[in-house]
Parts: structure tokens; C-alpha cells; sequence
């Protein structure tokens, strides 16, 4: 077969490997769920505040005033 042939899947470099011990497939299994939970989906969208956040601002009459310190407050 050559390097062209559609019918070969390319060689995935591991994620990890065992360097010391046997562990068994379920050590393996439970270690790779962990290691792929901590992956960077959980950095992908900063935080943005909600219409209720805004709502309840409004409410409780906390818009942003003039004066010295204004755009300290403007934050949320």
C-alpha cells in the first residue's frame, strides 16, 4: 500500500503513556476520561453578565452615575 492509498488512516501521536506500573483498562479508561475532561473547552467563552443581571440593576436603581468613580461602577 503507498503513503496516497485513501484506505490507510494516518498514525494518531498517543495522548499519553504508561511509563512505570501496569495498570489495568479501567485504570487506563477512568485516567483518560480525566485527562480529556480537563481539556480547553471550559476556557473557550468568557463570562458575560445576563439580561437579568441588568434587569435586577435597574431595579434596584444602580445605573451608572457621573461623577468621580463612574466607570468603576459601570462594571456590574
Amino acid at each position: 500500500m503507498s503513503a496516497k492509498d485513501p484506505l490507510v488512516e494516518p498514525v494518531e501521536t498517543p495522548l499519553f503513556s504508561v511509563t512505570k506500573g501496569e495498570p489495568t483498562p479501567e485504570e487506563l479508561a477512568a485516567f483518560t476520561a480525566v485527562v480529556l475532561s480537563l481539556g480547553p473547552a471550559a476556557a473557550a467563552r468568557p463570562e458575560k453578565p445576563s439580561t437579568r443581571h441588568w434587569v435586577r440593576r435597574q431595579q434596584l436603581r444602580l445605573e451608572p452615575t457621573p461623577g468621580p468613580g463612574a466607570w468603576k461602577r459601570s462594571r456590574g
